[in-house]
């Protein structure tokens, strides 16, 4: 469905939710930055991430609530940090460059593009899921056949499952030339940098390509400087950062993101349970949030998807969204995983602390490392999730579209508006607006008619509109719109503030 993307992308720079980063320079790929309404959303993902999984009452399945607290790690870390977790040595993915174009691609995410049944001279490559970027290598092929194609006369091959003799007749997807795409080659994500003034080697660090580490290397402070037993979590929201070699499809691929993540710590001999509680969980909370229809999904691991820090047999699944750009497949929103006790001895064994490392269980009077569930998450990923989810066209709208946000997600709760700006209308919405404002966004405007404010909020994905009227000068109440079926109720005036976080709430 890319012309529904293409109209998404759209809205979000028109009405502030995302904007290209530095857009007045042209731009630079794989960075975004979040207007005033997607800022708002995207605090909202946060924040209701907080607070119900550390601050609010979870029962795990040993019948007790679950213990989870935060910190907060920086973004560069010691690099022996990196050696440990295996980044420096494994994170990488394999690229190819094109000689002409001078363009780089993810080797596993090209395609080759050819008549099926017919012994090939030139093959023109794609990108996948680049729905342009197919019709394109389509309209090569048939330049180059001299002869149009149906859909079941072409055949679509990965680049990674082809041999060299295929290689020398691609053509790449911005060039004209065959030949001239390289063997593959692997590409480390991370973001190097230098610490201290010197340019010297020994002064290389990296931009932290997850938060999962700052956890790990901070496990022996948290359990030092709290009352902290297992099983508990440690809970962190920030920054990320994956030099990746093509970032697409809008913020679902990008260099610089967030992530909301959970190391959560437990004796080695209840990890099936804790998984499948979490596994339940989260995927609970993505439908709470409004993501409940059939374009979210849980998706188990095959075996020989699970990463080099996964338990084998142990259990990791995704929580997956069925984007526009992915469609009829899904994208992963979050990641849950049993990642073993791998972190906790890496780290222990190259810091120098060994078994010194180990949690001392006083129940059990036991040392051990404790095994890992991770839950982890994308922020911006669950932002665009929750935008497209949101947009719903409407031609019976003057906005001819509305943003079907959950009110607890949306980043503008409530429009106040004076009917018409005259006979103190203005004065009574401003009032509101001002007692509003101090427990939610709200936004008061007395521009344009009724209709056209109407349209703005639907466009923003504010679930209310309260409008003073005539009637509010005779009785004290107001006008209640609803943005989705557009039903209208009354109000007093005086039990707005009530009345609005009771709705926000779902109470």
């Amino acid at each position: 469905m890319p012309g529904k993307m293409d109209d998404i992308v759209a809205l979000c720079r028109r009405r502030g939710f995302i904007f290209q980063s530095s857009e007045i320079y042209g731009g630079i790929n794989g960075f975004w930055d979040y207007g005033p309404l997607g800022t708002e959303l995207k605090r909202n993902l946060k924040n209701a991430w907080w607070k119900d999984v550390v601050q609010g009452e979870l029962i795990g399945p040993d019948g007790n609530p679950v213990d989870i607290v935060g910190v907060d790690c920086t973004i560069i870390m010691h690099p022996r940090a990196w050696v440990a977790s295996g980044h420096v040595g494994g994170f990488s993915d394999p690229m190819v460059d094109c000689r002409e174009s001078k363009a780089r691609y993810r080797a596993d995410h090209l395609m080759l593009l050819g008549a099926r049944g017919e012994a090939a001279s030139q093959l023109f490559a794609f990108v996948s899921g680049d729905d342009k970027g197919l019709a394109t290598a389509r309209k090569k092929l048939e330049k180059y056949l001299k002869r149009s194609l149906a859909d079941g006369d072409l055949e679509m091959r990965p680049f990674t499952a082809i041999g060299a003799d295929e290689r020398a007749i691609a053509v790449g997807p911005d060039a004209t030339e065959k030949g001239t795409l390289t063997e593959p080659r692997q590409f480390n994500l991370m973001f190097k940098t230098l610490v201290g003034a010197v340019e010297d080697p020994s002064n290389y660090a990296y931009l932290r390509p997850e938060t999962a580490q700052g956890i790990f290397v901070n496990f022996q402070n948290v359990v030092d400087s709290s009352r902290v037993r297992v099983p508990f979590g440690i809970a962190q929201v920030g920054k990320a950062f994956r030099n990746e070699v093509t970032p697409r499809n809008f913020t679902f691929r990008s260099r610089e993101f967030e992530q909301m993540e959970i190391e959560f710590f437990i004796r080695p001999d209840s990890a099936n349970e804790w998984y499948a509680w979490w596994r339940a969980e989260r995927y609970r909370w993505w439908q709470s949030i409004g993501l409940a229809g059939a374009n979210l999904r849980l998706r188990e691991h095959d075996r020989d998807e699970l990463a080099h820090y996964a338990k084998a047999g142990a259990g990791v699944c995704d929580i997956e969204y069925k984007f526009p750009f992915t469609d009829p497949d899904f994208g992963e929103l979050e990641g849950v995983a049993h990642r073993a006790d791998f972190d906790l001895r890496q780290h222990a064994e190259h810091s120098g602390k060994g078994e010194k490392a180990r949690y001392f269980d006083q129940e059990r009077n036991e040392r051990y490392f404790p095994h890992v569930i991770e839950p982890s998450a994308g922020a911006d990923r669950g932002t665009l999730a929750l935008l497209c989810e949101a947009y719903t066209p409407d031609e019976s709208r003057a906005s001819k579209v509305f943003m079907k946000f959950s009110p607890r997600m949306a980043p503008i709760k409530a429009g106040i508006f004076p009917l018409v700006n005259k006979d103190g209308m203005p004065e009574i919405g401003e009032r509101l607006w001002r007692e509003l404002r101090t427990s939610h966004a709200v936004e008061f405007d007395e521009k344009q008619s009724i209709g056209k404010r109407y349209a703005r909020m639907d466009e923003a994905g504010t679930p209310f509109c309260l409008t003073i009227d005539s009637q509010t000068l005779q009785d004290g109440t107001l006008t209640v719109r609803h943005r989705d079926d557009q039903r209208q109720e009354r109000i007093a005036v005086d039990r707005a503030s009530e009345w609005l976080n009771t709705a926000v709430s779902g109470a």
